[in-house]
């Protein structure tokens, strides 16, 4: 008899864990709560990034955070994990656009 492999079982794979698939993303807190720092990092060499990390909320909050950071700097970057890169030195303007959105942000590393 040949024995199938567990992909050809469709992917249905039992589990004792009752709370398996049961994980939510966090609710996005309001700007007003979101206690955001602004870092600056070298990533690849000498190529700068600015790092905004401390966001408490959904991977799509997050995302559109990201997107109105990179459009208002007009550069790159990327934003998952609870972390948006933005392609160089714009934490002055960062700073700026937080705050503007009604969200606490700081500078922060050296």
């Amino acid at each position: 008899m040949k024995k199938r492999p567990l992909s050809g079982l469709g992917g249905l794979v039992y589990s004792t864990n009752k709370n398996l698939g049961t994980e939510r993303e966090p609710s996005t807190l309001p700007p007003q709560q979101q206690d955001l720092r602004v870092h600056l990092d070298r990533m690849r060499g000498d190529k700068l990034v600015s790092r905004i990390v401390g966001f408490i909320g959904k991977d799509s909050g997050l995302d559109d955070l990201g997107r109105m950071l990179k459009s208002k700097c007009g550069v790159g970057g990327s934003a998952k994990d609870g972390v948006v890169l933005i392609q160089g030195d714009h934490r002055d303007k960062i700073l700026i656009l937080l705050t503007q959105a009604g969200y606490k942000a700081k500078k922060a590393g050296g």
